[in-house]
């Protein structure tokens, strides 16, 4: 029998998996980003009337899911390693279903907050579905399998606030939050009935062997994607906070502005959105850590233009030439970490790898915008260039021989 044919026996739900999965993470990240249009305006229905205020609350509620998905992630990792992949699954689409509804109705701004909180730490649908997929995907279909699910979670960033701003003007804000609920619910009743999931109690551990991160036999490429993972996030972020500026200071006619920075804001998901797929099956031929190693560089070479560009066309081909080449990372990211990670500590390390991805998203901002404000904003695309040319030497430098052929 050849290794596909075992392969597929070994996993034989492994396609029907992915689909569930792919759904069920899209539409929980729409429903994580589609009130980002309108969230100051429900901050303002809730009685804040300062406009500082607003802005700040408004700040304040979207962060609060990041942040405290970020810090559960490892936890809900390592309960998936003990309990099941699909059983979090189902946990996180009814947790999220639950929360959208009631952040409908909220009645005040704390409750906003902590129901936004809430959503983070009960959540994590995304996450706990790159987990199931890579383990329960053969290893040589993983690049694909990852990549198409990475299509689908950049699909739900990008859609999610479209989607934030056509809904509200048609049946309001707080309908909005009770549809997107409704929504997940169905994919919790999808998770439920339609997932399968090779995984027995007892059999996932070996008897005296290590647990969590302890029971990674070689820990330096997986630190490598750790920090692949962050570095991702920094650059595709760095730019939010200077981008309206930036784009201000290359478009003639100001009421232009808007649009053309919110095409720059897209191109990059656009790009990864049309990558991410084929350059996850790209790198189950030739290697996963020849494709992270190339997306960081040429990334980095991406990055030198665009702090020089004169014209708002010039930076939106070259945000969406940086999407193109960074599609393939995080699925070639999870790979590499799933082929040096023991399975039954898999779910709690590819949660440290999810929540270094959320670091990335908190600190990317906040850097571009301290550099953009006190350096000069070229400055942010140049030092976001370095980053990434050194995470590419690091990664390059952290490829064993072992991984460079297996993988």
């Amino acid at each position: 029998m050849s290794a596909d044919n075992q392969a597929e026996q070994d996993h034989p739900y492994w396609r029907r998996n992915l689909a569930v999965c792919l759904v069920g993470s899209f539409t929980t990240i729409v429903a994580m980003t589609l009130l980002l249009p309108f969230l100051p305006l429900y901050v303002e229905e809730l009685g804040v009337s300062d406009h500082a205020a607003i802005a700040q609350w408004s700040g304040i509620a979207y962060g609060a899911t990041f942040f405290a998905a970020a810090l559960v992630a490892p936890l809900w990792g390592r309960l998936a390693d003990r309990y099941g992949r699909k059983a979090m699954l189902v946990r996180a689409s009814l947790g999220m279903a639950v929360a959208m509804s009631l952040i409908g109705m909220a009645e005040n701004v704390w409750e906003l907050v902590g129901l936004r909180l809430f959503a983070g730490l009960a959540g994590g649908y995304a996450s706990g579905s790159t987990i199931l997929v890579a383990t329960q995907t053969p290893k040589n279909r993983s690049g694909w399998a990852l990549g198409m699910l990475s299509t689908g979670i950049m699909a739900g960033n990008l859609v999610g606030p479209l989607l934030g701003g056509a809904l509200p003007p048609l049946i309001g804000i707080r309908n909005t939050f009770w549809l997107a609920g409704g929504v997940i619910f169905v994919t919790f009743l999808a998770t439920v009935f339609f997932i399968r999931e090779d995984w027995r109690p007892g059999r996932v551990k070996a008897p005296g062997s290590s647990a969590g991160w302890a029971a990674v036999p070689d820990k330096r490429p997986v630190v490598a994607m750790l920090a692949t993972g962050l570095l991702l996030m920094l650059a595709n972020m760095s730019i939010e906070p200077i981008i309206t500026l930036y784009v201000a200071q290359l478009v003639e006619d100001p009421s232009r502005v808007t649009m053309v920075a919110g095409i720059v804001m897209s191109a990059a998901a656009l790009g990864s959105i049309l990558s991410a797929a084929r350059l996850g099956r790209l790198a189950d031929q030739i290697g996963h850590w020849n494709v992270i190693i190339g997306a960081l560089a040429v990334s980095a070479l991406l990055l030198i233009p665009q702090a020089f560009v004169t014209e708002g066309w010039q930076l939106i081909v070259l945000r969406f030439l940086m999407g193109l080449a960074l599609g393939g990372l995080l699925p070639s990211v999870t790979s590499v970490i799933r082929h040096n990670v023991p399975d039954h500590a898999a779910g709690g390390v590819l949660g440290y790898s999810t929540s270094a991805q959320y670091a990335g998203q908190v600190v990317g901002p906040l850097l571009g915008g301290f550099v953009g404000g006190h350096v000069g904003m070229p400055a942010v695309f140049l030092g976001t260039s370095v980053l990434m040319g050194l995470g590419a030497i690091y990664a390059w430098a952290s490829r064993t021989d072992r991984e460079g052929r297996d993988t």
